[in-house]
């Protein structure tokens, strides 16, 4: 089942519920520069072991709106929270992949994890997607430039480009166009919109707002977001666990979704 939420005015954002009537909810948040649909995988089995199924499309990506402006952390998590409110939501899980999992961070320490019973980060961009001077984790400034000019030159090469450090495994070539696919749904502005809200943003001082049980899925093979990070989190994140995924790059949930899905039902119980 598909609709739209409200979130402010002239932006909707784009919700697929699957499974409504099951007694366990969980709200999937996208990576950049995909949008829902990347937790494909993830859609054709929880559903099965009785969870709810909500993914949605961050602003700017999927089907949601394309605002000019306004694609912070502290904006999309606004977002969520109107979400959470609008549909009701209660003591979810809430699971976030990549800058999804830096909008969950954020949101966690924004409202105080909100209707939130527990937080799955998942090849999250935290505590900080970029190098800094007292940071040395990460990518480094000068590659997300290059990343924002290109995405305003040759957004579907840059795609590609991506989408090759995306994966550690082997792919289908019909997987790896599906995916580029995926990411070119998204409005260009946004793209890099959001990649300089990803190189500037801090979310070393949220870690420590966070109090829900909280998973943290890592590949060990990251080029996006390096596994150091979620060992970062890990120590930062009181009441976390790590899981490593050995045969994954930062596509962890596809390129070992039958673990990916197993550890978050065992979680989420």
């Amino acid at each position: 089942m598909g609709y739209y939420v409200k979130v402010e005015k002239g932006v909707n954002i784009y919700i697929e519920d699957i499974n409504p009537s099951a007694d366990k909810t969980i709200l999937f948040i996208h990576g950049w520069p995909a949008n829902h649909q990347m937790f494909e995988y993830q859609f054709n089995q929880l559903p099965a072991l009785g969870y709810r199924c909500i993914g949605l499309d961050l602003r700017g990506f999927g089907k949601s709106s394309n605002p000019w402006e306004s694609y912070s952390y502290n904006r999309m998590a606004d977002d969520i929270r109107v979400i959470i409110d609008t549909l009701q939501l209660e003591n979810i899980t809430l699971l976030g992949h990549s800058m999804g999992g830096a909008v969950a961070i954020r949101y966690m320490s924004r409202y105080n994890g909100h209707q939130v019973d527990k937080l799955a980060l998942a090849g999250a961009a935290a505590p900080m997607f970029t190098m800094q001077p007292d940071f040395p984790y990460g990518t480094p400034i000068t590659v997300v430039n290059e990343l924002i000019s290109d995405t305003y030159n040759d957004r579907p090469k840059m795609v590609q480009d991506f989408g090759n450090l995306f994966f550690h495994r082997h792919l289908s070539e019909s997987f790896q166009h599906w995916f580029q696919n995926l990411c070119l749904t998204a409005s260009g502005h946004a793209t890099a919109q959001c990649l300089e809200t990803l190189r500037d943003e801090d979310l070393r001082s949220d870690l420590t707002h966070i109090h829900t049980p909280t998973l943290i899925l890592h590949g060990k093979w990251d080029l996006i977001c390096p596994y150091e990070l979620g060992e970062l989190m890990y120590v930062q994140i009181q009441n976390s666990m790590l899981v490593p995924f050995e045969y994954s790059g930062h596509g962890l949930f596809y390129e070992e979704k039958e673990k990916f899905n197993e550890e978050l039902a065992r979680f989420i119980g």
